[in-house]
């Protein structure tokens, strides 16, 4: 017990040192790969904007200097470490078995809904997430296949950040997770929130498992790559020597939308 704790003192001493070199690094300009298409975005902004809604943001980055340089450790990592193996997954795995995994996850992150919607009061909204969860477990297979939208039930997204934001709670000083990438203090403490319960329904699902610890890992590692391989967006592809500040104010622009809705 004592030689397992020590290596995590380890390796989270060497990651703070990495971070710290990396740090050091925000100055510098990537460009942009010519051979990466940009990816347009898939709905217009007019199907989330509210006109009852104030949607102007001042971005607060008073640990900017910090969030450029995690910007530059992210977008190495992404480059060297997470999209080979995404590249890897796709390769080995159909697109139709790609598709059934991703359908699993986002299923399970159906009561991460539900208890966000419960929290902010948003009864109908609750009662549709349930629906999806139970049309999708069952009928749907555990998730593999998302009968619920076909039958009129729409994905309704809630995360504690947004709950924490309902109840007024503002977005905080910016800030660029490692690996996760913008974010914001509330989101943070949002994101610690639902990982954790996240972990305990895992835990719950997996209790007379055998060899727990490591099926668990395999979970999420699979998760892990699932949601980098739906995920479109790759560093430095836009074209624009001011993507940090663009994606910022997107970010946090997406954000008090989402609180708004």
């Amino acid at each position: 017990m004592k030689t397992e704790k020590r290596k995590m003192v380890r390796n989270a001493l060497l990651l703070l040192l990495l971070l710290v070199l990396l740090a050091g690094c925000g100055g510098q300009q990537v460009r942009r790969d010519p051979t990466q298409p940009i990816v347009p975005a898939k709905k217009p902004v007019s199907q989330y904007v509210h006109d009852d809604v104030d949607y102007s943001v001042e971005a607060y980055d008073p640990w900017e200097r910090f969030n450029r340089g995690m910007y530059i450790f992210n977008y190495y990592f992404d480059k060297y470490v997470f999209l080979p193996v995404v590249s890897v997954y796709e390769w080995v795995l159909p697109d139709y078995v790609e598709d059934r995994i991703s359908g699993i996850f986002k299923n399970f992150a159906e009561l991460r809904n539900l208890f966000n919607n419960l929290l902010q009061l948003k009864i109908q909204r609750a009662v549709d997430t349930t629906g999806r969860l139970v049309i999708n477990t069952t009928v749907g297979l555990g998730g593999m296949y998302d009968l619920a939208t076909d039958w009129g039930l729409k994905e309704r997204r809630e995360d504690f950040g947004q709950t924490l934001g309902f109840y007024g709670l503002g977005a905080g000083p910016y800030l660029v997770l490692p690996i996760f990438g913008p974010s914001s203090l509330r989101d943070a403490g949002g994101l610690a929130v639902d990982s954790f319960l996240r972990s305990a329904e895992l835990d719950w699902a997996l209790d007379d498992v055998d060899h727990k610890s490591k099926v668990r890992t395999g979970i999420d590692l699979t998760e892990a790559v699932d949601t980098r391989h739906r995920i479109p967006f790759r560093y430095y592809q836009s074209g624009s020597p001011f993507e940090y500040e663009f994606l910022r104010k997107l970010y946090l622009e997406k954000r008090k939308m989402d609180v708004a809705k």
